[in-house]
């Protein structure tokens, strides 16, 4: 089985031994590296390609989210979830900005975090389900004028790919989704690879974004 590789971005040693412990367990999942200094992430992530990293967004060194741009710019197919403390909307915001494959809370249960690893890992993004409702709603009444004014800028989808384009703007992994929608999990997959290439989009917190800025999700499903 192809392993998983994760690096660790944390500056609380503890913290890091507990993820250790809970990450090893599993089969599909390997840690190959593990820091508390932002600097030496971005050597790190560099030297030895993880595959997903879990980032800290308040480092002793330097500031999680400039080192999330960093890490990017590094390498875009990077996956990074993020793992903090901050249960607040505006962190949430900047990171999806920054480029970031997740957001998840230190509080949430184990299992928790390691589906979103298993997410993030399949190229699905991953938010803090506490969190999830409450940013998407605040983004779309921050944009809902816009959409008004470009409401139809979104027919260059089908409507099945904007019903995919939905799904994911709420955070359904690819699985929920096919079963929504009765097809296969491959079937997703093209979909989901036909929308990335007509909006020109590879990071899915822009196409979370322009499914909000676009209208595609109503104010009734956010509820």
């Amino acid at each position: 089985m192809d392993k998983i590789g994760i690096l660790i971005v944390d500056d609380h040693a503890v913290l890091r031994t507990g993820l250790r412990l809970l990450l090893d367990s599993q089969k599909d999942m390997e840690i190959i590296g593990e820091t508390g200094s932002g600097m030496e992430a971005l050597g790190m992530a560099a030297d030895l390609k993880p595959r997903v990293i879990l980032l800290d967004l308040s480092l002793d060194d330097i500031n999680g989210l400039e080192i999330l741009s960093e890490l990017k710019a590094i390498d875009p197919y990077i996956k990074v979830l993020v793992l903090t403390m901050h249960d607040d909307e505006g962190y949430l915001h900047k990171v999806l900005e920054g480029g970031g494959d997740g957001y998840i809370l230190k509080k949430a249960a184990d299992i928790e975090l390691i589906t979103a690893i298993r997410a993030v890992n399949r190229d699905e993004i991953f938010l803090d389900p506490s969190l999830t409702r409450a940013v998407l709603r605040s983004i779309y009444n921050s944009n809902n004028r816009d959409a008004q004014e470009h409401s139809g800028d979104e027919d260059i989808l089908s409507n099945r790919e904007k019903e995919v384009l939905k799904l994911v703007a709420l955070g359904y992994t690819n699985k929920q989704i096919a079963d929504q929608l009765v097809v296969s999990i491959k079937t997703i997959e093209s979909h989901k690879a036909r929308i990335r290439e007509k909006l020109n989009m590879n990071y899915r917190s822009d196409l979370v974004k322009y499914a909000i800025q676009k209208g595609i999700l109503s104010k009734e499903e956010e509820k």
